[in-house]
């Protein structure tokens, strides 16, 4: 697949403060234009944003309906009524029920959670659970991650005498449920500063909401971000403003005193001991969690990451773990079978979305399987599956900067139910309108994406010699960190590098180790999947490289090398 490699250009205004800042701060012009082109304008923002305060975090209170959540749950909690902690199954749904039940635990003992079984529930507040809480005693039912659309599900909970305090991230439709409070910062009457917090991380606000109304120690806020950070990594969120500032602490919080769950999680990974990145969040804690929700039960997930018994935790890790490699064997069936009904359709070169259905096809695993198509194909995704009688459900996923969300929702009509946000959601449909919503599905997006939103692009920090490449520069890029969405890892851009002695393919010809020079300094590195590319370096011929710097320990040496995301052969 082609990939667009875009440089970062900074205005005569940017680049005046990039030469500013590498003066002020000492260090290099790189550094300076990377910080520049963050927007970060002063010495002053600049040490801000290296070192992240929780004392930036905005007052909870601003959010639309807080006062009147922290009036209820105080009210539930001082009358002793019972609370059920509600939420969806996945990481930030069921972080998010660790992070409220780990919390509520020590202001009641009248508690309990529940999670919704994927199959036989569906996505969201159901009837069940309402159900459910009515028949368990509870006045109260606190929902994550859900319910920004549940406006007949709270006539029903009404109905039955249960209130709901609702905490959602996702887009509003328009009608806003008659709860006691809704909490969605995305909700056009909320004034509430920063837009992009987690399902985990509206609950979070919440908790701190009670604590300041409650005069107790905000350490009892702090001492959950672990939780919160694992959500902003899983739930692909952007990774700037309080979402930042919480995975910066939520980090420090793991590598200083993990919990016996996390632990345990890192014990059945095999990354014990090791200083966890945002990278281990995504791929190491985010797959083993979902995969309970997606094999089993989100229950389980949550049982691990609220016990304070640390053989039981491991036993649950372990549960856990086993269930993500069924989910690893579910989802490589599901992406394989999806390719061959693509190869065998005569259309798909030219079509502009993916739309793919299976009955046989495991619930669990189709937003996975939609992801790997998306990747294959860069266009917008959905794969669908059988649900209860002739309703088909499935997942989205869609490319850089297009709103897959706006794009189904022009389709609503079709729709029994929908959710998500721009880059992500669920759907589900009668199977008879299908034929129908794929014909009108890649009518919208052929209508209105552009080309630069079909291909690929690498956003490319700074144009570098390999000598700008060196342990202070290093030192810089960590105090960028957490990377993720909206504040991505540095990439940079070398130009006519050429094997220096031990450039070849390993993993049986899959990827590539790097050995590059541009005849004054020479560096390692790696290109997994690119090993084709061997024999051209052998050759002597050059090659454009775009990557970011890593760290690599091998047999107690610890160096600096590229990761490469692209390579472009010279011919020269």
């Amino acid at each position: 697949m082609n990939i667009n490699w875009k440089i970062r250009e900074l205005t005569p205004e940017q680049q005046a403060i990039a030469e500013r800042l590498s003066a002020e701060l000492d260090i290099s012009a790189v550094a300076g234009r990377i910080l520049a082109g963050r927007g970060i304008r002063t010495a002053a923002e600049a040490r801000a944003y290296i070192r992240p305060s929780l004392d930036s975090l905005h007052d909870p209170f601003l959010m639309r309906d807080m006062g009147a959540a922290v009036d209820r749950l105080c009210r539930a909690i001082d009358n002793h009524e019972r609370i059920m902690v509600y939420g969806d199954y996945d990481v930030d749904g069921t972080t998010a029920v660790a992070l409220m039940y780990s919390f509520l635990r020590t202001q009641t003992d009248n508690l309990i959670y529940y999670i919704p079984d994927r199959y036989t529930e569906g996505y969201g507040i159901s009837q069940k659970g309402i159900g459910t809480a009515k028949e368990k005693g509870c006045s109260l039912v606190i929902a994550l991650d859900c319910g920004i659309k549940a406006v007949e599900k709270m006539e029903y909970a009404a109905s039955l005498g249960v209130d709901f305090i609702i905490c959602d991230h996702h887009t509003p439709g328009d009608v806003t449920p008659k709860a006691v409070a809704v909490l969605n910062m995305k909700r056009k009457d909320c004034q509430y500063p920063f837009k992009e917090l987690s399902g985990c991380g509206v609950g979070l606000k919440l908790v701190q909401a009670y604590v300041q109304r409650r005069g107790i120690d905000p350490q009892e806020v702090y001492r959950l971000l672990p939780l919160l950070a694992m959500s902003i990594a899983s739930d692909i969120v952007p990774v700037t403003g309080e979402n930042r500032i919480l995975a910066f602490y939520g980090l420090r919080a793991i590598n200083a005193f993990p919990s016996v769950g996390l632990q345990a999680i890192m014990q059945v990974a095999g990354i014990e001991g090791k200083t966890i990145t945002i990278s281990d969040l995504v791929y190491k804690f985010g797959p083993r969690i979902n995969a309970a929700g997606r094999i089993k039960s989100g229950a389980e997930a949550v049982r691990l990451l609220i016990t304070d018994d640390a053989e039981a935790a491991l036993q649950f890790a372990q549960d856990i773990d086993s269930y993500n490699q069924d989910r690893r064997d579910f989802d490589s069936k599901t992406t394989d079978e999806a390719l061959e009904q693509l190869r065998q359709d005569p259309q798909n070169a030219n079509k502009f979305t993916t739309v793919v259905y299976s009955p046989e096809w495991h619930k669990g695993v189709v937003g996975i399987a939609a992801s790997r198509l998306t990747e294959t194909f860069y266009r917008p995704t959905i794969v669908l599956t059988a649900g209860d009688d002739d309703i088909i459900s499935g997942s989205a996923r869609s490319v850089s900067d297009f709103d897959i969300y706006t794009a189904i929702d022009s389709c609503r009509d079709l729709l029994t139910n929908f959710g998500g946000h721009k880059y992500a959601a669920g759907l589900s449909m009668h199977r008879k309108d299908l034929p129908e919503f794929q014909r009108r599905f890649e009518e919208y997006v052929a209508t209105h994406i552009t080309p630069e939103q079909r291909v690929p692009t690498l956003e490319i920090a700074a144009e570098v010699e390999l000598s700008d490449m060196n342990w202070k520069m290093y030192k810089i890029l960590q105090c960028l960190e957490p990377f993720g969405p909206g504040n991505e890892r540095p990439l940079f851009l070398c130009r006519n590098l050429i094997n220096n002695r031990n450039t070849r393919a390993v993993s049986e010809g899959r990827h590539l180790h790097l050995d590059l020079t541009d005849r004054i300094v020479a560096m390692d590195g790696i290109a997994f999947g690119q090993g084709e590319k061997a024999e051209h370096l052998q050759n002597g011929k050059a090659v454009d490289i775009c990557f970011y710097l890593e760290e690599n320990s091998f047999h107690g040496r610890t160096t600096l090398q590229m990761n490469a995301q692209d390579i472009k052969l010279v011919d020269k």
